[in-house]
């Protein structure tokens, strides 16, 4: 991960130039920046380094670290993730379990294990439908509404982003 003082000659960079969004992906975490004062760290699943930006910096002599990953201009994964969610659209009537955080989701609680569920099977408020590990930590996520699972809409081991659907329900 990026220290300290290289996270503020970025801000400063940033400031001082026409970007108005930067993100930093490594496989310990990713930064994103926002002009208007937005600033997130957030650590994920270990993903390929990226670093996006809608506008060109101009070369500074502080920021030598970041100034070569800077140069990658990287726009197929902003449009991946926007097809999946687009493609997800629920039918008429059916509810979205979605993903609470970004993480790898996990269809039963152990490999050899059965799923916790399958399209037909009712599911409660409480009813754990899956997890969803972040940062090593294996979250459970309930269904939150009583009704009949009508599709799986991720694969077991799929790396899942906050508020995307998992599951279509057919509310009771």
């Amino acid at each position: 991960m990026l220290k300290i003082q290289e996270i503020r000659e970025i801000i400063k960079l940033i400031d001082q130039s026409g970007i108005e969004e930067f993100k930093y992906k490594t496989e310990e975490g990713e930064i994103k920046l926002k002009k208007g004062g937005a600033f997130t760290a957030v650590s994920a699943a270990p993903s390929a380094p990226e670093v996006t930006q809608q506008a060109p910096v101009a070369p500074a002599a502080p920021a030598a670290p970041a100034a070569p990953a800077v140069a990658e201009q990287k726009e197929e994964p902003a449009a991946q993730k926007e097809a999946p969610a687009a493609a997800a659209e629920p039918e008429e009537g059916l509810e979205e379990v979605k993903s609470p955080m970004v993480g790898t989701f996990y269809e039963s609680p152990s490999p050899d294990a059965p799923a916790f569920v399958r399209p037909g099977d009712k599911v409660k408020p409480a009813s754990v439908v899956c997890i969803v590990e972040a940062m090593k930590l294996f979250n459970e996520i309930e269904a939150e509404m009583s009704g009949e699972i009508v599709k799986v809409l991720v694969e077991d081991g799929q790396l899942v982003e906050y508020g995307q659907p998992l599951f279509l329900v057919k509310p009771e």
